[in-house]
Formats: structure tokens, sequence, C-alpha cells
């Protein structure tokens, strides 16, 4: 039998990149091996100039604008060839950051040939650790992640439930509480919860943190203040990472701390989890037949069944929800914790970053494509509700408490008197109307309670979805 693994082009081993691929692709330009040596080559050539730029070190030339234009042009070139020639240097270096300088000291040495430039190809990574450039780069990655491309996608699904909140706000809808007939509302509103919660969630996202730091091999600026003593070192370190976009974390051991990453990750993993609670809600929804599976449904539902259309879109990103979870929470406990001034673990752990974002990505496309093929059905909500009048107690036994309060006579024990007459059984409109007659209300109120039906009796749940607009 032939080995798969030999098989050409190469067979992905996870789905991300194999059945999922289209899905999370957008993802590959900046969580991927190469969109981080591409990172780290923007980062050392930043540097690079940032240094001269400052005329940090004395008696270097000054970079012209044109050999400037050159070395940023190395970035976005980093293609194929590149990535290749990158991949063979580090075959021979053993590391990957030192293969990045040697591949940068080459463009340099091809941009400035001159003998009498030699000098400056050793400013590229100077007084750098692996973890100043490997910190800086992995908070761009993330950042250009969230902010280009999960943020967007979430921000439409979002969108899309506010739509449906707001489109069916007045379509009424039995309640469940415990799985048990409650209170009604209207599924509007029921959306317009999950879309608040949605939205506070991508708030906290939206307003997230990315630290970084360059201050040497235990954060001491050591190496650097041996070099150049006269230099401002804080200074030029804080002016280089807010430059590059970031906030500066002056206090580091040799890796930045990773709490920001800790903070972010727990803010995603608590919008997958509310995501999750509206997967699990719509699928509910959907088997209770209150909506219909129509729209852009050209799939097979079962392979026996043909009348089935399984809520397949809402079960995917229910399971990819839960494995972008374990890994988010993995990564927010792990990358807090390095054993005294640095350990390997975190390196390690950050190149699943990629895959967190990438089944969360696959999950928001998931349920962007199952709300769409959605149609409310409000005749099997009425139907429901027309067929739990008891519901109408909870009004009832109110409005008679109230009346006791005022001092009404005839209204003692209202909810005693409710439960005895709907728990454990079905009443219909004619035994509630009857009740609400015998009770001896006031004539205004009788007739109010007496015409309240289990579709009517919803309260403010229309007029709540306008708090969408609202932080």
């Amino acid at each position: 039998m032939a080995s798969l693994a030999d098989a050409t082009p190469p067979i992905a081993l996870g789905s991300l990149d194999g059945r999922y691929r289209g899905a999370v692709v957008p993802l590959v330009d900046h969580l991927s091996e190469p969109a981080l040596n591409r990172m780290r080559i923007h980062v050392e050539i930043e540097w690079l100039i940032h240094l001269i730029e400052h005329e940090v070190v004395p008696g270097v030339r000054r970079l012209t604008d044109a050999e400037q234009e050159q070395l940023r042009a190395v970035v976005p070139a980093f293609h194929a060839a590149a990535i290749e020639e990158l991949a063979q240097t580090e075959r021979v270096t053993q590391h990957d950051v030192k293969a990045v300088e040697y591949f940068l000291k080459k463009r340099l040495t091809e941009i400035a040939p001159d003998e009498s430039d030699r000098g400056l190809a050793e400013l590229i990574h100077f007084c750098c650790t692996s973890e100043d450039i490997n910190n800086l780069s992995y908070a761009l990655m993330v950042q250009g992640a969230v902010e280009q491309v999960w943020l967007p996608r979430a921000r439409e699904v979002v969108a899309m439930v506010e739509e449906m909140a707001r489109d069916l706000r007045a379509v009424p809808l039995l309640a469940h509480t415990h799985g048990q007939p409650a209170t009604p509302t209207t599924i509007g509103k029921e959306f317009a919860v999950l879309a608040w919660r949605l939205g506070r969630q991508l708030r906290r996202i939206e307003a997230a943190e990315y630290l970084g730091k360059l201050n040497g091999a235990t954060g001491t600026f050591g190496a650097h203040l041996a070099a150049v003593p006269e230099a401002d070192w804080p200074a030029i370190s804080r002016s280089f990472v807010e430059g590059l976009g970031l906030q500066w974390n002056p206090l580091t051991t040799q890796i930045e701390s990773h709490d920001w990453q800790a903070e972010l990750y727990a803010d995603l993993a608590r919008f997958n989890r509310v995501l999750h609670n509206l997967c699990t809600d719509v699928w509910t929804y959907i088997s209770l037949g209150y909506f219909a599976q129509v729209r852009g449904q050209g799939t097979v539902g079962s392979s026996t069944m043909p009348h089935k259309v399984n809520p397949i879109r809402f079960e995917n990103a229910e399971a990819n929800l839960e494995v972008s979870n374990a890994l988010f929470d993995v990564l927010g406990s792990t990358l807090v914790t390095s054993r005294l001034q640095r350990d390997l673990t975190d390196s390690s752990m950050q190149r699943n970053i990629g895959t967190a974002f990438g089944h969360s990505l696959l999950a928001l496309d998931n349920v962007a494509r199952g709300l769409a093929g959605l149609d409310a059905v409000p005749e099997a909500m009425a139907a429901d509700l027309d067929a739990n009048w008891e519901v109408l107690g909870e009004p009832i036994q109110s409005a008679m408490r109230a009346l006791g309060a005022q001092g009404v006579p005839g209204m003692e024990e209202p909810y005693e008197r409710l439960k005895e007459l709907t728990r454990g059984r079905r009443i219909g409109q004619a035994d509630l109307v009857e009740f609400v007659r015998g009770l001896g209300l006031p004539s205004a109120v009788e007739e109010r309670l007496a015409a309240m039906t289990p579709a009517t009796y919803v309260g403010l749940a229309p007029d709540l979805v306008d708090f969408l607009g609202e932080d």
C-alpha cells in the first residue's frame, strides 16, 4: 500500500489546511510559519533603520532613501523562493532568528555592495536577543489577524444576529426555562440578547492592548549599554516599539510577559462561548420547528432519509468553537508563566495561535452560513403559544397581588389559587377566562386580563430590541 505521506502535493494532516482551508486561508498571511518569518524580517529591517536614522551608533553612515526603500521591499517580496532560501539557511544555522539575520545581511550586501559599507550589516540584530524580535513579530501578527481578519468576520456575524433581532422583534415566542414552558417573549428579543452579549465581547476585543519589548537577553539593556553607553536606550526602545504600533513594555525578563495575549485570548474564548450558546439555542429552535432551513440548502441532509435537512452549520460551529477554546485556554494559562528569566515553553505554545484563531474563524463562517439559510416559522411559534395558556397564570396572580396590596378585597393567596388551576395540567382560553371572570376584579383589570393571550403577553420584548443601539 502506497504511503499517503509520499503524495504530491503534500496531504494536510489537519483539517484547517485540508478540508476547511477555504474558510481560514486569510489567516495564512498573519499566523503561518512564513508569516512569522516575514514579520521577523520586517522587525529586523525597521530596527536597523531606526538605529541608523537616530544615529544611535556614532559614525555609521545613513542609508539613502532609495536604500531604505529597497530594504523595506524585501518584506512584501518574501514569497516562495525567499521562503525556501530562508529554510535552507535555517537548516545550516539550526536557529530560526539567526537564519533571518543572515538572510538580511545578504540582502543588505546586495543593496550596499561597497566594501566601506560592510559594517552596516553588523547593525542587523544589533544587541538583540531572539525574543526581542519574536515578541514584536508575534504581537504584530496577532494584531493583524485580529484587526484585519477575525474582527471583520465576527462583526458580520453579529450584524446578522442584530438584523434578525430587529426583523423578528414582534414575533411572539413561548419561552422555555429549565426546558419548561415559561413567560412568552419574542424571538427577536431573544436574538437581541445574544447580539448584545456578542457585541459587548467584541468591544473588549477591539480595545485589546498589544505589548512589545526590546531590551536584551534579560531585560536589562546590558549589551546595549556596553556597546553604546551614552545612548538613552529605554527611550530608543520605546520609540521603536511604539513606532511599530505597539504598546511598550518597560519591565520584562528575556521574554515579553505575554499577559496581554492571555487577556486577549480570554476575551476571544468568551466571545466563542457566547457564540456557542447561540448555536445551541438556534439548533433547539430548529428542532422545535420555529425555523426552517430552506434558503441555500442544496445539500444532502441525510444519506438515508430524504426529508431531512440537518442543522450541520451550527453543529460544525459548536465543535470548532470547542477546539478553539481549548487552545485559547491553554495558551492563556501557559504563556503567563516562564521559569525565572526564560524558558522555551512559550516558543512551542505560540505556534498554535493560528490554529486557535482558525477554528474560531471557521466557526464564524459556519454560523454565518447557517443563519443565512434560516426562515422563521411564526405559525409554529404561535401553535406552541396557543397550547400553553397556563403561562398566563403569572400575569393574573401578579395583578391580584398588586390589587391586594392596594386593599382590594378577595385577592388573597393569588399564587396558590393560580397554582391549583394550572399546575400539572393544560388549560385553554375558556378555562382561564372563566377563572378571571370569577375573581371579582375591578372591571378594567378584568377586561384586560380576560383579553390577554399567550401571544400578547410579551411585555416590552419588542421595544427592548432597541437597546441594541446602546453600549
